[in-house]
């Protein structure tokens, strides 16, 4: 069967997966990065529109000292040490500081009905601190709630796209 003229196929994205505590930067404008299940855990994303340079960090905790020797071996773990090598990551590929678009998602309140810990609502607030402190704004922010997310950044367009299990997908 013959498709009418009028119909186009695209190529199927690539897609590059963060793992937990885990970063990717990149200039390849046909990719798009993607994380998975961010419950209490950030997923950052860092983008260059001019460029088409982005990048994106799936952290865990919000403070390396707790763990120097982890902090070490896993500097993508936390907020204080990845989001540092985040920014470096896009900067090297061609990124302009001025031009940057910083959106976050995730910081989910799961498995702590208590709320004891805070491991989302933490990592959060050490986030948007340590960007305030470097003078950088964030542009779109969905943190909190009861549900992960899945996050993607499409480095064509840098919009960046959120699924929560039985929501609609919505962009940031």
């Amino acid at each position: 069967m013959s498709l009418p003229n009028k119909w186009v196929i695209a190529p199927p994205r690539k897609a590059l997966v963060v793992g937990v505590a885990d970063m990717v930067a990149s200039n390849d404008s046909s990719a798009e990065l993607v994380t998975y299940s961010l419950g209490s855990c950030l997923g950052i994303t860092v983008y260059d529109p001019v460029v088409k340079v982005g990048g994106l960090l799936h952290i865990m905790l919000p403070d390396s000292k707790i763990d120097a020797a982890k902090a070490a071996s896993a500097p993508f773990m936390f907020v204080d040490s990845g989001v540092p090598r985040l920014f470096q990551a896009v900067y090297n590929l061609g990124a302009d500081r001025r031009r940057v678009v910083v959106k976050v998602a995730g910081g989910a309140q799961l498995l702590d009905p208590q709320r004891i810990f805070n491991i989302g609502e933490r990592n959060a607030q050490v986030f948007k601190e340590l960007l305030a402190r470097h003078g950088y704004t964030i542009h779109a922010c969905d943190v909190g709630g009861p549900a992960s997310r899945t996050l993607r950044l499409d480095l064509t367009t840098g919009s960046v796209s959120i699924k929560s299990p039985g929501l609609e997908l919505y962009y940031l």
